[in-house]
Parts: structure tokens; C-alpha cells; sequence
């Protein structure tokens, strides 16, 4: 996740509801026992194999970065987790999370992990960590790269009045970080037939295609790391490789639930007394969040499907790929997020129910 360097609004824009990062002017919470937070606490499920796999999980600090390392690691892959915030040099923008917090969850529930402090935007960094990952596993099977970048958006701004040093920021952190990753990485992970890069964006190609995410800056970085997959997976293909996009829906992440002010005990009951109110937090349409877990599971069925170059190129959302592998999020539901959002646009929220969505 990125660090804000500029307010953000209260409440994410309503034609914008998918963000993976929450409002960053909200006080930031007390630090919290990090085996408490159940947004990147899966329930016990069946994990796929991935045992002798090593992966890269970038922007692996918090959110979805977390729960798919997390993931992963349960399925038998070494995993290497990237972020910036540690122990001794905490996020910038207020959250409490530690790259080393997700190593020692993953540590402690017996998978193998390894924190790597890296700045993505630096090059000899992450030249350095493919060049050590090839020195101790000697190769590379999965590559996600889900450094986002969200809180630097600046909602209800046009692209002459946003902040012109923050929007390229923003494209720098949510794009720019993906294209130095794989282009370190990739020599390595096609040095074997089968490897697979994800990258984790906001919003279906389906969706971003017919919708402007509010702003200039946002849109351009979303639709360029899906247009990162296709490229990359047209390039990998000779090498047997897989490259893919996806996306979560709108995801119930710690920052998300922070800035909306609710708890994973709390967060439905507060959303469903808001149907047809606007301007409120958390609005309506978070009835159909989900958790972390049901994205980090599809991407490691995905992961340890050996026909899983039938996707190459491809947009997908965590839904089609739980619905694919038959996985749901940690309460059994199975949110079709993006499918309820476009219906609301022309339904009245007092006729659509959620629960045929979930």
C-alpha cells in the first residue's frame, strides 16, 4: 500500500467504491494484536499445493498483499514478502502494520517466509532481491504485484486542479513498482516453464473500461496494470509462462474497515442501516465487501492449477475465480461485488437485495 502525501476525502467517491486503501485523514488506530485481525484470518479450508513453489508477494505489508502471502505460504510456497513499513520505520501515512507482523503470522502458522524490506520505485533494490532469491531458491514460480498506490488519489479533483506531484505518484506507486518488479523478476521466474505473474488492480477490465474512476490519475494507473497482464502475458507465453490481472471487489480490508469506523463485527448491521441514505460511512453498497481471504484463495488455487494458461492475458475478478475453483470468503458467502455495484447504478437500492449478490 502507498503513503499519502495529500488528504484524501472522507468517504471514497461513490463511483469509486473499490478501493483497496481506506480514507488516510481518519485517526490512525493503537496498534492491535496482529493474530486479532480477522480480515486476513482465513477460516480452515483445504489449501491447493503449492509445496516447493517459491513466490514474491509485493506490497505484502497489509490488505491483500497480506492475505495472499499468507495464502500462499499455507499452500506449501516459500514466499517472499516485500513492503516498506517495519518495526523501526513505521508507515508514514498512520497504519500500525509491519512487513515482519505478516512473516511472523505466516512463521507461526508453520510456513516459510521471509520479510524483505524494498522500495520497489528503486531499482537496485529490487534487483537486489531477485538477485538474492535467485541465490537461495534458484527460482522463481509466482510473482504478485500488488503495490497500490490509493491514497494518493484526490477524489472530486479534474486533472488540471489534482495535485500534480501526488497523481504522479500515485502512477509511480500503483504502476511504476509493478513494471521495475517484473522486469527484475521475469528472467528469473521463465528459467522454468509454469511461472505465473498476477497483477492485483482495482476494477475488472470489463468495468474500467466502461467507467471513469473519478479521477485522471486513478484510471490511468488501474487500466495500465491490466494492460501490464495482457502485455506480459503475450511476452511470457513462448516461456510457458502465465501472466493475469485481478481484482478484488470491494474489499473489507484494516484500513477499510478503520476509515469507515466499523469492525468485522459491526461492519454489516452499520452498512444495511444506511440503505438509501448518501453521503454516509460506510455507505449501503458495503454490504457486498468481502474480506481478503476470498482474492488470496482464488490466486492460490490459480497458482496450483496446471491449466491455468487457459487465462493468460486475462482480467478476473475474485469472484470468477471463486466461483471457477469453488472457494468462498472466510463466512462461506461467495460476493459478486462488481456484478451488485453496476446494478445498482439503475436500480433503487430499497428493491435489490444483497444476499442474491453474496
Amino acid at each position: 500500500m502507498s503513503a499519502p502525501s495529500t488528504p484524501a476525502p472522507s468517504t471514497p467517491a461513490p463511483s469509486t467504491p473499490f478501493l483497496s486503501a481506506a480514507p488516510s485523514t481518519l485517526p490512525s488506530p493503537e496498534q492491535r494484536p496482529i493474530e486479532a485481525d480477522p480480515s486476513t484470518s482465513p477460516q480452515p479450508l483445504t489449501h491447493p499445493d503449492l509445496s516447493g513453489r517459491v513466490a514474491l508477494v509485493t506490497g505484502a505489508t497489509r490488505g491483500a498483499g497480506r492475505a495472499i502471502a499468507r495464502e500462499l505460504a499455507a499452500s506449501g510456497a516459500v514466499v517472499y514478502c516485500t513492503g516498506r513499513s517495519t518495526a523501526n520505520s513505521p508507515s508514514d501515512y498512520g497504519r500500525p502494520e509491519t512487513v515482519e507482523d505478516t512473516a511472523r503470522l505466516i512463521q507461526d502458522a508453520g510456513g516459510t517466509a521471509h520479510p524483505v524490506i524494498v522500495d520497489h520505485l528503486v531499482i537496485e533494490q529490487v534487483r537486489a532481491l531477485v538477485r538474492r532469491i535467485d541465490v537461495e531458491q534458484g527460482r522463481l514460480d509466482i510473482l504478485i504485484n500488488d503495490i497500490g498506490g490509493e491514497a494518493y488519489v484526490e477524489f472530486g479533483k479534474t486533472l488540471w486542479d489534482h495535485d500534480l506531484t501526488a497523481g504522479k505518484k500515485l502512477f509511480d506507486t500503483g504502476f511504476t513498482t509493478h513494471l521495475n518488479t517484473s522486469h527484475a523478476a521475469l528472467p528469473l521466474l521463465i528459467r522454468r516453464p509454469g511461472g505465473l505473474v498476477v497483477e492485483v488492480t482495482d476494477g475488472t477490465r470489463s468495468y474500467n473500461a466502461s467507467h471513469f474512476r473519478e479521477s485522471v490519475f486513478h484510471d490511468l494507473t488501474k487500466t495500465a496494470v491490466d494492460r501490464l497482464a495482457f502485455a506480459q502475458g503475450h511476452e511470457l507465453a513462448p516461456h510457458g509462462g502465465t501472466a493475469v490481472s485481478v481484482s478484488p471487489g470491494w474489499l473489507r480490508s484494516e484500513m477499510m474497515l478503520d476509515g469507515f469506523g466499523v469492525t468485522e463485527q459491526t461492519w454489516r448491521t452499520a452498512a444495511e442501516a444506511n440503505r438509501g441514505k448518501t453521503e454516509v460511512v460506510p455507505p449501503y453498497e458495503f454490504v457486498i465487501s468481502e474480506t481478503p481471504a476470498m482474492l488470496s484463495r482464488g490466486i492460490a488455487a490459480l497458482a496450483a492449477d496446471p491449466g491455468r494458461a487457459r487465462w493468460n492475458t486475462s482480467s478476473m475478478s475474485s469472484f470468477e475465480l471463486a466461483q471457477h475453483y469453488d472457494l468462498t470468503d472466510v463466512d462461506g458467502s461467495r460476493p459478486d461485488a462488481w456484478s451488485f455495484i453496476t446494478t445498482l447504478e439503475t436500480a433503487d437500492a430499497a428493491t435489490l437485495e444483497a444476499a442474491e449478490y453474496r
